[in-house]
């Protein structure tokens, strides 16, 4: 195993992903103060087509693609991403070689600030309520079908400059990222987890490696977080039993509570007017399995029918 006093980390260059490198280098920092860090800002697709929603250009590796390139050919060293953005099957060659402590898995609704509801429920009918996410528009439509919604992208600051400036009611965000970035007094509400299923993921750092480095696999173990691990195994397993992706209607929670792995689920149109839902428990070891049971059961339910059309537009 050849050691290196510097390695060099690979990061997309929003201000979130910058975070997030900067928390992994400074733990690195932290246990290995000689280590010398150098971090790579590398522009992904999804960074770079801005003016189209995620489901218009793409699914899997829209922002990842690029920074793994980096990794294959010995750019970088490390990859850091949302765990929620690295698709389900990996790259060959590469592996996900530690999962950090998730933060809070919800999302959160964000009020316009001249409204100022109190909570998601109190949105008048037919209000406009914003997001850029399709599983977090197919629960809102099942939950609110009066309200209206409309896509946004761009970063934190974009997304609040954009909300200012309209006549909308508010947004859907996940509460990580905004918490993550000093925002947390923008929240007006956060919604409960088996209300609006999280995405797959969410909340949680997935560190990606070459499968053959074996300094860099022993210098990042420490950052594995095992509990967090096990959960977003068996979310991810049930994301690939659904052939799924970041831009498909797919919500899940998974969450270890008194020693047992508890998995939520949920599949559905981009209306909202059709849900397939299903839960699954059993031993955290076996939260891989029980993810793909649990899919398994989804598409029995009927939401092979649904995926199948969505993948058909």
């Amino acid at each position: 195993m050849k050691k290196r006093n510097k390695i060099i980390v690979g990061t997309r260059g929003s201000e979130l992903a910058l975070w997030q490198a900067r928390w992994v280098s400074g733990e690195l920092t932290r246990l290995y103060p000689s280590l010398q860090i150098e971090t790579i800002i590398i522009k992904t697709t999804g960074d770079k087509i801005l003016d189209s929603p995620l489901s218009k250009i793409g699914d899997k590796g829209l922002f990842t693609k690029e920074i793994e390139r980096a990794l294959v050919h010995s750019t970088i060293d490390l990859a850091v991403h949302s765990l929620k953005d690295i698709p389900t099957v990996v790259t060959p060659g590469l592996t996900i070689g530690a999962v950090s402590e998730r933060e809070d898995v919800r999302d959160v609704f964000i009020s316009h600030p001249k409204k100022k509801y109190p909570s998601l429920s109190r949105v008048p009918r037919g209000g406009t309520v914003a997001t850029g996410s399709l599983r977090r528009k197919c629960q809102l439509l099942n939950l609110r079908p009066d309200l209206r919604t409309v896509d946004i992208r761009g970063n934190l600051n974009t997304r609040k400059t954009k909300l200012e400036d309209s006549d909308w009611d508010g947004m859907l965000l996940a509460k990580a990222g905004v918490t993550r970035l000093g925002w947390a007094d923008m929240i007006t509400e956060i919604l409960d987890p088996t209300t609006i299923l999280p995405a797959v993921g969410q909340g949680a750092l997935g560190i990606e490696i070459r499968e053959d480095d074996e300094f860099i696999a022993s210098l990042i173990a420490p950052l594995n977080h095992r509990a967090t691990e096990l959960t977003t195994t068996g979310e991810r397993a049930l994301l690939r039993h659904l052939e799924g992706g970041c831009q498909i209607p797919i919500g899940t929670f998974g969450r270890i509570d008194t020693g047992k792995f508890l998995l939520d689920a949920v599949v559905g149109s981009l209306d909202g007017k059709r849900v397939v839902r299903g839960k699954i428990g059993g031993k955290p070891d076996d939260s891989g399995k029980l993810g793909t049971s649990l899919a398994q059961e989804l598409l029995d339910k009927g939401a092979d029918k649904i995926l199948a059309e969505i993948r058909s537009m």
